[in-house]
């Protein structure tokens, strides 16, 4: 990708981001850009290639990491906790691309939806597994592995909704209080 083609990709981010895919015309972004609606097609074929270019480089940024924290060999709460803290860095470093890519993916369509779903159980399957390893390694609980998988998704990627790159927290430690306390429910009391 052009470095051209990037600053008009980041800029398109930014409006989606604000104004949601559905709500953003092609003249929202080119607007925003100071450009013709006619001169961002040379760029992209369409609102939804850009949309599908941000959700599926996310994607693959989540994918990378999953892959290589369930190659490593360490327990399963350590990678739960690699798990997290990878997440919520992908998250936080590409906050307008998060944002649009877990509020925004419905909007792909066809090919694009079911390769992007695929890629989305990719991902989640790999959360799964840690979760069968800690149970199967006697660390966590026996729970429901989909429910525990699905609760510890939603947790991290809520913090798009209100993290703050000036607050309080930095990304290292928002990732190890949100560790913290989902690992506090998945690891056996020992009496």
């Amino acid at each position: 990708m052009t470095e051209r083609k990037r600053q008009i990709l980041q800029s398109a981010q930014a409006v989606l981001k604000m104004k949601g895919y559905a709500a953003t015309s092609v003249r929202d972004i080119a607007k925003s850009l100071e450009m013709e609606p006619a001169s961002l097609y040379s760029h992209f074929s369409s609102k939804e290639d850009i949309l599908r270019l941000t959700c599926f480089d996310m994607a693959k940024k989540f994918d990378r990491s999953i892959q290589e924290i369930n190659t490593l060999y360490f327990d399963a709460e350590q990678q739960l906790r690699m798990a997290i803290r990878e997440h919520v860095q992908i998250l936080t470093s590409h906050l307008d691309s998060a944002i649009i890519f877990l509020r925004d993916w419905r909007n792909l369509t066809g090919e694009s939806l079911s390769k992007f779903i695929e890629k989305r159980n990719s991902y989640e399957k790999g959360i799964r597994k840690i979760i069968q390893t800690g149970i199967d390694e006697g660390r966590f609980n026996e729970s429901d592995i989909k429910f525990a998988t699905l609760t510890v998704l939603s947790s991290v990627n809520w913090i798009v909704e209100w993290y703050n790159p000036e607050g309080k927290l930095n990304p290292t430690q928002i990732a190890e209080k949100l560790s913290n306390f989902i690992l506090s429910g998945l690891i056996k009391n020992k009496l």
